[in-house]
């Protein structure tokens, strides 16, 4: 491994069966994440230094991206389709216009956003009122909510009214989209965030998928990543090196209204030998070159990592 990138080792074969047409792609599932962000005061480190952002370690044992840093987000629940749930912020119809998928898909992914970093993260974007935000969420009851969203034994409809509070969608800063490549097994279409630590909150491993959580600058964490410190799938470290010119959280939250979200979607293609260094498997995220990599088509099934 040259640096911290993250490729599974059953690719090869995968891309193979894809260009066959043996292997049909399976349909991404809608995902959110988001990049927690907290200034330098917050951080108690270097008050010159820009924000930094919260990361999880996810376990090793974990069938996707195991022991790869990542940021608090999961899967869409169906149930954060959901009418009535309270919400505050830039409409649904504004949401839908931004992300490029209807309102009730915009609704979705917001509150997949939201009920995800409280979940893994133990931070709520949500107040009493459209202008206000939780402060201490730590404690027996939040604890007990918290693990009945983790258990889906409770909605995030259902939770936010249990708590009489009101979701802050203007909190987020929708940043970039990322498709995971067809020749997956698990595919996920990923909406990430930018949203800043509220005041009074704080951060804790709540996740049952990770084994370590840290705040850390973005530089500091792509130079780990370049060091081969740290494993980062290339959405995690594009998403990284696109934060470093920020000085504070609310920078980058001003900046995400003009970001442009055209899904990243890898492309893979099969060279023969006339095509120039001997052939082989292509692989190439558009924009983003460091990415590509060339794996030989003769690796066995399950061989060794591009």
């Amino acid at each position: 491994m040259a640096n911290g990138q993250w490729f599974p080792q059953d690719w090869p074969e995968r891309i193979r069966a894809l260009a066959r047409g043996t292997l049909t792609p399976v349909v991404p599932k809608r995902a959110a994440t988001v990049m927690l962000l907290k200034d330098a005061g917050q951080a108690a480190t270097d008050p010159a230094a820009g924000p930094a952002v919260h990361m999880l370690r996810r376990r090793a044992s974990m069938a996707f991206a195991g022991g790869a840093y990542a940021y608090p987000g999961g899967g869409v629940d169906p149930r954060d389709e959901e009418r009535g749930i309270r919400w505050a912020g830039p409409t649904r119809a504004w949401w839908a216009r931004r992300l490029d998928v209807d309102e009730v898909a915009a609704q979705a992914i917001v509150c997949a956003a939201v009920r995800e970093t409280y979940e893994e993260a133990g931070v709520l974007l949500a107040g009493e009122t459209p202008d206000s935000v939780v402060g201490d969420t730590t404690g027996a009851g939040w604890e007990e909510d918290r693990a009945a969203l983790v258990d889906r034994e409770l909605s995030f409809a259902e939770f936010l009214d249990r708590r009489g509070l009101v979701l802050r969608s203007d909190l987020l800063g929708a940043w970039t989209r990322w498709i995971t490549p067809e020749f997956e097994s698990r595919r996920y279409d990923t909406f990430f965030f930018v949203a800043a630590l509220p005041p009074g909150q704080r951060t804790r491993n709540a996740s049952t998928e990770a084994d370590r959580t840290v705040w850390i600058r973005p530089e500091e964490a792509a130079a780990g990543y370049e060091r081969g410190e740290l494993l980062m799938m290339p959405p995690t470290i594009a998403t990284l090196r696109q934060l470093i010119p920020y000085g504070s959280a609310a920078d980058a939250l001003a900046a995400a209204p003009a970001r442009d979200l055209t899904p990243v979607l890898a492309r893979a293609r099969i060279e023969d030998a006339a095509g120039g260094a001997g052939g082989g498997i292509v692989l190439t995220w558009p924009g983003h070159d460091e990415f590509t990599r060339r794996i030989p088509t003769d690796l066995p099934t399950g061989g060794a990592s591009a």
